[in-house]
């Protein structure tokens, strides 16, 4: 065999292993959102400046937004167990962040910023009038930031497991330009990916980090599995972002000064160093703890989270 049949040969085997990896990655995509767990509910859409952002309402009286996690694999679904009952008193806007659930998933660089600007153009163009807003552990220092920024368009706050400042405000590493270029690959990347966030994967994740005991129902380990993979190679840009510290912000300065009622639901089981950290910044913010529950109250314990989150709100 001469030198060009053998570069021949290793081009066709390169060829068909790259082949072949990405037939794998389009079944997994296909197989892992064929369910349609988290579609269900009906969905209106919201056509902002990049990409159309998908949302739920129910209900009728005051407005109040709902914001989830900010994770590749969360979405409004983290709500479901709360809506009917929330809509009992209030119009509800559920909505699935740019990157998430049914929302489109685009190639850039997801920044806190951007998100501020969501919510901020979400209340004023959608909702269209001041509304309260309850948000999930990454996503806290969106809405403090949106908040800070127009304090106009908001009236009472409820921070869910909200992250630490320090959490906050982690900016990328020397590893992450490298992280991104890896996840970046068409391929490669994506096979990383789902590799990342499989089943067992996120099953481990989510007993890790947000339920007590580690028992995650089975509903929500589906909806989580979906998510990550709704809108195919695409899922993966979020990540890419949040992997690389691309999604953080300094809160300090913003929780200190905002004049809103501000109101934190905990998890007892979850790591509560944050309490004491956010009311020293801002005396005037509220705590309750909810028994049973971890990172997620609003699906461990939805009858007691909503009770906590209406006495505040009402």
């Amino acid at each position: 065999m001469n030198k060009w049949q053998k570069i021949g040969l290793a081009v066709g085997m390169g060829t068909a292993v790259i082949t072949t990896t990405h037939l794998i990655n389009s079944f997994i995509f296909k197989s892992s959102t064929s369910n349609n767990y988290t579609g269900k509910r009906i969905r209106s859409n919201y056509q902002w400046r990049f990409g159309n952002i998908a949302y739920i309402t129910a209900g009728s009286g005051s407005p109040l937004l709902l914001v989830h996690d900010l994770n590749s694999y969360s979405s409004s679904y983290e709500w479901e167990q709360t809506i009917n009952q929330f809509a009992k008193n209030h119009t509800v806007y559920a909505i699935d962040l740019l990157g998430c659930g049914h929302s489109d998933k685009p190639n850039l660089t997801y920044t806190t910023y951007m998100y501020t600007q969501l919510i901020n153009d979400f209340v004023l163009n959608v909702i269209r009038t001041k509304a309260d807003v309850v948000a999930t552990g990454n996503a806290t220092p969106i809405v403090i930031m949106a908040a800070f920024n127009n304090h106009a368009l908001f009236n009472k706050i409820v921070l869910v497991s909200p992250i630490s400042v320090e959490d906050a405000f982690k900016g990328p590493d020397n590893l992450s330009v490298i992280r991104r270029f890896i996840l970046n690959m068409p391929v490669v990347g994506t096979s990383v990916y789902n590799i990342l966030f499989n089943k067992p994967s996120l099953r481990r994740i989510l007993s890790e980090k947000c339920f007590k005991g580690g028992k995650v129902p089975a509903d929500y380990i589906n909806a989580c599995h979906e998510n990550a993979h709704l809108g195919e190679a695409s899922a993966k840009y979020l990540f890419i972002s949040t992997e690389c510290n691309y999604t953080t912000v300094t809160i300090s300065r913003a929780l200190s000064e905002l004049d809103n009622c501000i109101y934190m639901i905990n998890g007892m089981n979850n790591n509560n160093d944050v309490i004491e950290e956010y009311m020293d910044i801002n005396p005037a913010i509220e705590n309750v703890m909810i028994q049973d529950s971890k990172r997620l109250p609003q699906v461990e314990q939805p009858l007691e989270f909503i009770r906590q989150a209406e006495i505040f709100l009402n």
